[in-house]
């Protein structure tokens, strides 16, 4: 077994966990961050890394996968340690109050205080029904690299955000792009469904995709509608029909959950396992918004009333940035 020794340790490494990782390095505390992905990110990059951002403070709009490059960034001055590929399994506390969170893979953390900031928990993307053996040969569920489907046919599955979005990203890159739906509404955004009907994606509605062939890869697509059965060439399907979200193991931490998917925190983001503080998606409380923008609000409190727990002599309110941290050249 790995032991790891820090201060703190953050669970989740999406937008939020990297911005309390970044925090938590400012406020001198030597931190962990675990997650159950090989990368970090979150789902910002395993679902949107291509799509435009615009609710970030400071930029009019930031792709995912340079918002989290620049978290990275900010974050890398103080070396945190990152645990990736490992989901969070048990937690102990022993007298002393030191925690011990052990992952999946054996590795053990130990802690004098946790943040989770696991977004949704755990997430795992809902199959395609037609075409799960075409995984990693043309069918894939999220869309890392928009370039990588430059020239080809591409199916895209699903009438959700993600789904429009990426037909729409894909349009100018793409030899051709065709949106599949059972259904004649769309849950996406009433403005991204109007850009998709003016765009030249084909949209065919009341329809699934009922077969995948080819020989190595993808090669075509049985798709059946209202008009029965078409084939159409493709040398990628892209399922776009939403995920399944599970806390997993934190259920087991004796921490209150509530709708079965949300931890409440008080206004210092504790939640009721003292030692435990939660921010982003995860959190609940009155009021709650979940959006990035106020997740990294979030993990700046929690982190910061963490530090006062691991040190009592520390102050809540660790000055300005300005003052204490010498500009980067």
């Amino acid at each position: 077994m790995t032991v790891i020794e820090r201060d703190l340790l953050i669970v989740g490494a999406g937008p939020v966990g990297l911005y309390a990782a970044y925090y938590a390095g400012f406020r001198g505390l030597s931190t962990a961050v675990v997650d159950s992905l090989p990368e970090p990110g979150g789902q910002v990059t395993a679902m949107y890394p291509e799509k435009p951002i615009y609710d970030i403070a400071g930029f009019p709009a930031v792709k995912g996968r340079d918002l989290v490059a620049g978290l990275l960034e900010q974050t890398a001055r103080f070396d945190p340690t990152f645990v990736l590929g490992e989901a969070a399994q048990t937690l102990e506390r022993d007298d002393n109050g030191v925690f011990t969170v052990t992952t999946a893979s054996g590795t053990a953390v130990r802690c004098r205080a946790v943040v989770i900031s696991g977004g949704i928990g755990t997430f795992t993307p809902r199959p395609l029904p037609a075409g799960g053996e075409w995984l990693g040969r043309g069918l894939s569920y999220f869309v890392p690299s928009l370039e990588a489907h430059a020239g080809q046919d591409v199916i895209v599955v699903g009438g959700g955000d993600s789904a429009c979005d990426w037909a729409l990203s894909l349009e100018p890159i793409a030899r051709s792009v065709t949106l599949v739906h059972r259904r004649t509404a769309f849950r996406a955004h009433a403005h991204s469904v109007a850009q998709l009907m003016a765009s030249t994606v084909e949209v065919v509605t009341e329809a699934q995709v009922t077969g995948v062939h080819g020989g190595d890869r993808v090669e075509r697509v049985e798709i059946t509608g209202p008009d029965g059965p078409a084939v159409l060439p493709a040398q990628a399907v892209i399922a776009a029909l939403g995920f399944t979200a599970n806390l997993g193991p934190i259920r087991q931490w004796g921490i209150e959950v509530a709708g079965n998917r949300y931890l409440p925190v008080d206004t210092t983001m504790a939640t009721d396992l003292p030692g435990v503080f939660a921010a982003g998606d995860i959190t609940d409380y009155p009021g709650k918004v979940r959006l990035i923008s106020v997740g990294f609000g979030e993990a700046a409190t929690a982190v910061n009333n963490a530090a006062v727990l691991i040190n009592p002599e520390e102050q809540l309110f660790p000055g300005h940035s300005s003052d204490a941290v010498p500009a980067l050249a």
